[in-house]
C-alpha cells in the first residue's frame, strides 16, 4: 500500500459559480434521507468547492469502492490499448489457451475485449468463482447470446479484463496503474483485493480516499489530460464514456441510460462509475464538475436524485465571482445510540459471562467491562474473540480491529444505555460502507442479543439470540 496523497486546489464555491445555499440544501437533505453518507467532495473548474466527512471517516481514510473499482480497471485497459498492448477486438480466448474449452462455442469464440468492457459478453447469468481458477470458470460458462447483443451486469467480465491486462503487461494491476495513473494524479493510498491466483479482482476490491475518486473523474472530465500532460488518450475517454449497449428503457432511471466501458451513462448528459451501497464518481461535463461520494446505503437511486435536484441548479444559478475563501465544509453525521453512560446493570455484570444458546451465527459467549467513559464488549464467536471498545460520551472510539468479511477490519464504536437494562452499541467498519448496531437487553439471568447492519448483500438483520448469565 502507498501513502500520502496530494490534494487538489481549493476554492470558495462562489468563486467557481456554485451556490453555497444549493450545496447546503443538498447536504441537509442527504443527512435527512440517506442517513449514512460518509463523505462528499465536489470539484468544479478543477478546484474542490465542497468537502464533507462524517466522523469517524476522514479525508485520509481509504474506503472500499465495490464496483466503482470497475472504472479504474477500464482505465488500465485504456492505457494498454493506447500502448499497443491490446486491441478492443482481441478475442478473449486468445489470452487463455489453457482455460479455453477444447470445443468452444461460436459465441465464446466471438467474445472480444470490448464485450467484456461493455458488459455484453452474451452470458445469461454471471459466471461463478467457486474454484481457484476464476478464468476457467468464466470460459466454461454457457454463452447463449451473441456477444454485443445482450446486457448483463457481470463483475466476472471485469475480472477477465484485469486478468488480461496483467497478462499483457506482466504487472499486477495496481503496479501497472501506479506510474500511469496514481502517481501522476497524486494518488498514493491504494490497495486492491486479489483472486486466489494473485490477480486483482478488477470488478471490486479497490480502496481509495474520496478525493482520489474525484481525481479519476477530473481526469476524464479533462479528456485524459492532467497538469497539461496527456495521460489517457481523448479517444479512449470518449469511447469509454459513450453508450455501447442498451441496459433499459426508463428515461427516469439512471441505470437505464446505456452502458459504456465500465461507466454508466446518466441523465443530464452525465456519466459515472458507481459501487454498491453508494460509492460514486459522477462526472458532469456540462457543469465542468465531478462529485465523489462514499456511503453506506441500500438506496443508491436517492443519492443520484438528490445530486440532480440540488447540485445541478446550484451550478446553474450562481455566477462565478472573484471571491477568495475556503470550500464549504458541512458536518455530515452518523447517528449514534442515545442514552446514559452508566447503568446499575453494568455493575451487576462485572465478572459475569453471558453464554449464548445454540444459534446459527456461532455466537458463544459475551461479557462486558465498563468505566465512566468507555465500555468493552467481548464476544466469542466460533472460537474467535471480538473485542469492541466503545466510547460512552457520544464520541467514536477507534479501538483496533475486528475480523469481518474474511479479513481484519479497523473499527470505531460508540455506545449508550438506552434504558437501565439495555445497552446499544454502534460499530463503524471505517474502511467500508458498513455500520452495525448491537442491542443487548438484560433481564435477570436472561439476555436478548440483536444485531442490525445498515446495508448488505443479504439479510442485514440477525435473528434474536438468547443467552444466560452465569
Amino acid at each position: 500500500m502507498l501513502h500520502s496523497s496530494e490534494l487538489l486546489p481549493r476554492s470558495a464555491p462562489e468563486a467557481e459559480g456554485v451556490s453555497r445555499d444549493g450545496l447546503q440544501a443538498f447536504l441537509q437533505e442527504v443527512s435527512r434521507t440517506v442517513k449514512e453518507m460518509h463523505s462528499f467532495v465536489l470539484v468544479r473548474n478543477g478546484s474542490v468547492v465542497a468537502e464533507s466527512y462524517a466522523h469517524p471517516y476522514h479525508p485520509a481514510l481509504p474506503h472500499v469502492l465495490f464496483s466503482l473499482s470497475k472504472s479504474f480497471t477500464s482505465t488500465a485497459a485504456g492505457f494498454a490499448v493506447q500502448e499497443g498492448l491490446l486491441s478492443l477486438n482481441s478475442p478473449v480466448i486468445s489470452f487463455f489457451p489453457d482455460e479455453t474449452p477444447a470445443h468452444p462455442s461460436e459465441n465464446l469464440r466471438s467474445m472480444r475485449l470490448r464485450h467484456l468492457l461493455s458488459m455484453a459478453t452474451g452470458h445469461e447469468t454471471e459466471p461463478g468463482r467457486g474454484s481457484q481458477n476464476w478464468a476457467l470458470e468464466f470460459l466454461q460458462a454457457p454463452v447463449p447470446f451473441e456477444p454485443g447483443t445482450h446486457f448483463l451486469y457481470n463483475s466476472m467480465a471485469t475480472y477477465m479484463v484485469a486478468n488480461i491486462v496483467q497478462k499483457v503487461t506482466g504487472q499486477f494491476l495496481l503496479d501497472y496503474l501506479s506510474s500511469r495513473l496514481f502517481r501522476p494524479l497524486g494518488i498514493a493510498t491504494a490497495s486492491w483485493e486479489t483472486c486466489p491466483m494473485g490477480v486483482a479482482v478488477g470488478g471490486w476490491g479497490l480502496k481509495l480516499c474520496t478525493e482520489d475518486i474525484a481525481k479519476l473523474g477530473l481526469l476524464y472530465l479533462q479528456n485524459g489530460k492532467w497538469n497539461n500532460r496527456q495521460l489517457l488518450s481523448p479517444e479512449w475517454v470518449e469511447t469509454a464514456t459513450s453508450s455501447h449497449i442498451s441496459n433499459g428503457s426508463d428515461p427516469n432511471n439512471d441505470w437505464h441510460q446505456g452502458y459504456g466501458f465500465q461507466f454508466w451513462r446518466c441523465r443530464h448528459n452525465a456519466y459515472r462509475g458507481d459501487g454498491a451501497f453508494g460509492q460514486y464518481c459522477v462526472v458532469m461535463p456540462e457543469q465542468n464538475a465531478v462529485a465523489a461520494i462514499t456511503s453506506g446505503t441500500q438506496d443508491m437511486g436517492t443519492v443520484l436524485n438528490l445530486v440532480w435536484k440540488h447540485l445541478l441548479p446550484a451550478m446553474a444559478d450562481a455566477a462565478a465571482g472573484q471571491q477568495e475563501g475556503e470550500p464549504l465544509r458541512y458536518p455530515l453525521t452518523i447517528s449514534a445510540p442515545q442514552g446514559e453512560a452508566v447503568s446499575e446493570t453494568a455493575l451487576k455484570l462485572e465478572g459475569k459471562t453471558v453464554h449464548f444458546l445454540h444459534n446459527p451465527y456461532g455466537l458463544e459467549t459475551l461479557h462486558i467491562e465498563s468505566s465512566k467513559e468507555n465500555i468493552r464488549i467481548v464476544i466469542s464467536q466460533r472460537q474467535k474473540l471480538h473485542t469492541i471498545e466503545c466510547d460512552l460520551q457520544g464520541q467514536w472510539l477507534r479501538s483496533g480491529t475486528l475480523y469481518e468479511c474474511r479479513e481484519v477490519q479497523p473499527i470505531a464504536a460508540t455506545a449508550a444505555w438506552s434504558a437501565p437494562n439495555t445497552l446499544e452499541a454502534k460499530i463503524c467498519y471505517t474502511l467500508t460502507p458498513f455500520t452495525r448496531m448491537l442491542c443487548i437487553q438484560f433481564e435477570e439471568e436472561k439476555v436478548q442479543f440483536k444485531c442490525e447492519t445498515n446495508a448488505g448483500f443479504g439479510n442485514d438483520r440477525l435473528q434474536e439470540v438468547i443467552g444466560i448469565i452465569r
